[in-house]
């Protein structure tokens, strides 16, 4: 059993409040989904404050935009694209359609088709996350999605103009300034205004979550997302300044952000929690920080890496930070977690804002199931089958009627038979009676 330096978290993201935000987003949904637009702009005006004419912004508001920002804004969020497009193209390309003739004359295939819409939720609120714009449309746009639509609320009363410059240089189709569980609702159903769409992307606050997951089977979604995680693996080797940054770069996302380390080394464990308690009181964002340290922060010793690792896999965390002499032994020793961070030169930070991995990815123990958004979330794998060879499509008519009949599905056998009695010459009775009826019926016709 691992020691604990801070103890385990005093609640969880899952019982915080979640059946007044499951109830409230309910009736939101079921509101827009009789009133549409109206019951948009109602919800636009009681959360954000925010009713302009249009919530679509036009491509001259767009060009406007983008025009004042400063000229290293615009390099920067160019140069984060690049990268993030540069793998979604290498992860494309390795998804290759397929055929293959597995029995004389049968012919089985594969094929990556993408979506035809996405709408992609890029959250802002407190801070404009130009970040979730690269992620969701660029990935989606790689895929080949024709129609990417883009939503983010204003930020104080305005229009977030990084936000806005992103999802356009991103390649999203349509730009809305609209945000909550009112924006994902009216693009997963439609409204009078706005296309619905097949998918919706993108993280965003346990309302949007929730709005997401209620919302599910009428339109797809990426995954279902929970506050950011982040888990370090350290040994002695490990420099404690950094580790502490580290958790709370992290932990800055928000007051019910996990932020968890597993060491080797008490020493270096004690010496970590000094230094955060050191940090946090001058950090800027220490009012989100400092709750997700107190309430979820945990710094647990372990015997050896092997138990290390082991305990890592128990958490399937989101982001899982490698600071050990070899951090790479990791890939073959976990198998659940979102991203792997491996070595003192690889933060999380670099994989949620510049590196070009995606940052969009499983919390809440979801990685026991599941990966992150990427290229193929936006594929629907599809197959086909065609049986160019009579006499095959007759052998597999045989066996087709004997396994049909065996689960008592006489319509799918028969249909097995056929293709037995057309190219075989196989008899059935059934099929003589069927015939002759049909002959019989003919003559008296006539």
């Amino acid at each position: 059993m691992p020691n604990a330096l801070k103890s385990a978290p005093r609640k969880s993201f899952a019982d915080t409040a979640q059946e007044v935000v499951r109830e409230r987003v309910h009736d939101i949904i079921a509101d827009i989904r009789v009133r549409g637009d109206a019951a948009v702009r109602q919800y636009s005006e009681q959360f954000d404050r925010w009713a302009p004419e249009s919530y679509r912004l036009s491509d001259s508001q767009i060009s406007t935009l983008i025009g004042r920002l400063p000229e290293q804004v615009v390099d920067d969020i160019r140069f984060v694209q690049d990268q993030v497009r540069n793998f979604a193209h290498i992860q494309r390309e390795s998804m290759h359609d397929v055929e293959v003739e597995t029995l004389p004359g049968v012919v089985l295939g594969q094929r990556h088709v993408p979506l035809a819409s996405v709408g992609a939720y890029v959250p802002g609120g407190k801070y404009p996350l130009t970040a979730s714009a690269h992620m969701t449309i660029v990935t989606a746009k790689v895929a080949g999605v024709e129609r990417v639509i883009a939503s983010t609320p204003p930020i104080r009363g305005e229009i977030p103009a990084a936000t806005v410059a992103a999802m356009s240089l991103a390649g999203a189709d349509e730009i809305f300034i609209l945000g909550g569980v009112q924006a994902v609702t009216a693009m997963a159903l439609g409204t009078e205004t706005i296309d619905r769409v097949d998918l919706i992307a993108g993280p965003g606050n346990p309302y949007v979550a929730e709005a997401k997951r209620q919302l599910y089977g009428e339109v797809g979604i990426d995954l279902f997302a929970g506050p950011t995680e982040i888990l370090i693996i350290a040994d002695d080797v490990a420099d404690p300044f950094v580790v502490a940054v580290d958790l709370l770069s992290q932990a800055e996302h928000g007051p019910e952000s996990p932020a968890i380390l597993i060491t080797t080394s008490e020493a270096l464990g004690r010496e970590v929690i000094n230094y955060v308690e050191r940090i946090l009181p001058e950090m800027p964002t220490r009012d989100y920080a400092g709750p997700a340290w107190r309430d979820f922060g945990q710094v647990l010793v372990v015997g050896d890496l092997a138990e290390a690792y082991t305990l890592a896999d128990s958490f399937a965390a989101e982001h899982v930070q490698v600071l050990t002499r070899e951090p790479r032994a990791a890939l073959q020793r976990m198998r659940n977690y979102g991203a792997l961070f491996l070595g003192e030169n690889t933060c999380v930070s670099y994989g949620d804002k510049v590196i070009g991995t995606n940052h969009v990815l499983p919390t809440l123990g979801a990685a026991r199931y599941t990966g992150g958004l990427w290229v193929g979330k936006y594929l629907k794998t599809v197959t086909y089958q065609e049986v160019r060879d009579p006499r095959a499509s007759g052998e597999l008519g045989r066996v087709c009627g004997r396994a049909s009949r065996v689960e008592l599905f006489e319509g799918h056998a028969r249909s097995g038979d056929v293709r037995a009695w057309r190219h075989l010459g196989d008899r059935h009775e059934w099929i003589d009676q069927a015939l002759a009826g049909t002959a019989a019926g003919t003559s008296s016709a006539r």
